[in-house]
């Protein structure tokens, strides 16, 4: 059985521990699992991109930094990382290509901290609202998303996951103001506009959020969720079967 996004971000966790002991093969079978039914997932591109080039797998890794860099552009580590990459492989012009992009990125954030330093304290923020997420209390894991957010406005999949706490939480008017927010910046990105189609049915919008995952459907024709939405909000509204006859 598919695993949900709540439950798939439990399973991220144990990858980044087994990272954080520096037991980089678990690591990344782990997120290679996680990515076989997620593939959406730029940040978990970016941490199996690390361990494969933890593991001098290079090119490997550049695979899953492009896959990151593709689903989230505006996502600087792991521009970064792929141009430390394309350094070590001999491909200096496209390394520094990519630097130029890392830059431009930074350059478009909250600049009271350096680029780096102000990468690291938004991220740490964002793996303390994960861990909140999973242990179930949204209330904490919406102070660490915002504090990342006011750090790093453009990191959206930080945004993604500040989002499903207000989901979490019952703000339902401001989760949609979120998941619109991403999608003008970044219209392939499923796992939004999935969100968005939730919150638009919770709201009583079923005509948007069947616009929307009909949209996931055309971006990624291998989603499940939405397949899965479409096909539960059409057994709701379907007329019952018409009998034999009428009772007398």
């Amino acid at each position: 059985m598919p695993t949900d996004q709540k439950h798939a971000r439990m399973i991220v966790a144990q990858g980044v521990s087994a990272w954080d002991r520096d037991d980089f093969e678990s690591a990344l079978q782990t997120f290679v699992g996680v990515l076989a039914e997620h593939p959406y997932f730029a940040d978990v591109h970016n941490k199996a991109g690390l361990c494969l080039a933890m593991l001098g797998r290079l090119e490997e890794a550049l695979v899953h930094f492009e896959a990151a860099v593709t689903r989230n552009p505006a996502y600087a580590e792991a521009h970064l990382n792929r141009g430390l990459v394309l350094k070590d492989l001999g491909r200096g012009d496209e390394a520094a290509e990519a630097f130029v992009r890392v830059n431009e990125l930074h350059g478009r954030d909250t600049p009271v901290f350096p680029a780096d330093v102000g990468n690291r304290i938004a991220v740490t923020h964002a793996q303390l609202g994960d861990l909140y997420l999973v242990a179930n209390h949204p209330e904490l894991a919406f102070k660490e998303y915002q504090a990342a957010l006011e750090i790093r406005p453009r990191f959206m999949d930080v945004r993604s996951k500040f989002a499903e706490t207000l989901i979490e939480l019952g703000d339902l008017a401001r989760a949609k103001d979120e998941l619109t927010l991403i999608l003008e910046s970044r219209p392939s990105f499923v796992g939004a506009r999935i969100r968005l189609g939730v919150v638009l049915h919770r709201m009583g919008e079923d005509a948007k959020a069947v616009k929307q995952w009909e949209q996931c459907l055309e971006d990624e024709p291998t989603d499940m969720r939405a397949r899965a939405y479409l096909a539960a909000v059409a057994a709701r509204v379907e007329p019952p079967a018409k009998g034999g006859g009428e009772s007398r």
